[in-house]
């Protein structure tokens, strides 16, 4: 897909790629700091106790309440003084919805890279903006001075939040953040098919192979093998060239989103969604695999 003249200019701005290589680090060390702690708070923050993504549940609240005062306030121009105190009360929740939105959205946006993180990190400066905006409307509106003032700083607010918003469905619908990349075109086997001799598969080394179009990682760990979808549900990295860890599990090479061999689970994020998990069996030598329901 050929970005468009906005998306084009912003990915070729330089100062944005560095600016997010040094901010990235900074963010994922702070919840590193943390610990156990840190981890827990950050797999909040991502929405993995959720299976989907957080922060687009909470951006619904700042944009919905700032679209009411919008309305409100244009009533109000049209002399309807008595919508004042409901515009006024919709954006000291937009400001709040704001904050949290703020706080899962630059969680998200550190596990991305390249592109993502440009266009994310230009998301994120103009929501910022828009907040700073609408503070500033809300202060001039309990100082009851200049409330013309105060509502043209909340309307240029609304329109750099909704420049904000068309960002961030782009990084949705055209990169695909926060897209279960499990979900393929091709079909998952739902009857037994054969994809590797066993005499290929060692103890505790990942192997890649094919059902089909789909990939699948094999892993043998005391004598027993898992195999679950080998195409991180993040953003597409391949599991095998990860890290198999003692306790069946592997870490995506990527983000380093932690699943579970034993079921696909999420144990750690930025991953939302599960890796689809294959019943396995052996037959006349062949390891063969079919989806789990």
């Amino acid at each position: 897909m050929k970005d468009n003249i906005l998306i084009s200019a912003i990915t070729k701005q330089e100062w944005l790629g560095e600016a997010g290589e040094k901010l990235r680090p900074v963010v994922l060390n702070a919840f590193k700091a943390g610990g156990e702690a840190g981890t827990k708070i950050k797999n909040f923050l991502h929405g993995t106790w959720l299976g989907h993504p957080l922060h687009p549940l909470i951006t619904d609240v700042p944009i919905g309440s700032w679209t009411s005062a919008a309305v409100l306030d244009g009533l109000e121009l049209l002399g309807k003084k008595q919508y004042a105190k409901g515009a006024d009360a919709a954006i000291v929740i937009g400001l709040l919805g704001a904050a949290g939105s703020m706080v899962t959205g630059i969680t998200d946006w550190s596990g991305t890279t390249k592109k993502k993180q440009k266009i994310g990190l230009m998301h994120g400066m103009l929501n910022l903006g828009a907040t700073a905006l609408y503070t500033a409307s809300y202060v001039l509106r309990k100082k009851k001075k200049d409330r013309g003032t105060a509502i043209a700083l909340s309307m240029l607010g609304y329109g750099v939040t909704s420049l904000a918003a068309y960002l961030g469905g782009h990084l949705v619908y055209g990169e695909q953040v926060g897209v279960d990349h499990t979900q393929v075109s091709a079909e998952y086997p739902e009857d037994f098919v054969a994809i590797l001799p066993e005499k290929d598969l060692v103890e505790n080394k990942m192997t890649a192979a094919k059902a089909g179009e789909i990939s699948i990682l094999l892993v043998k760990q005391n004598g027993e093998i898992f195999a679950i979808a080998n195409t991180c549900s993040h953003l597409g990295g391949p599991l095998c060239d990860g890290e198999l860890k003692d306790d069946c599990s592997v870490v995506c090479p990527w983000h380093q989103s932690e699943f579970s061999l034993k079921d696909g689970s999420v144990i750690s994020g930025p991953a939302t969604e599960p890796q689809p998990k294959f019943e396995v069996r052996l037959k006349d030598g062949q390891v063969e695999v079919k989806l789990e329901k």
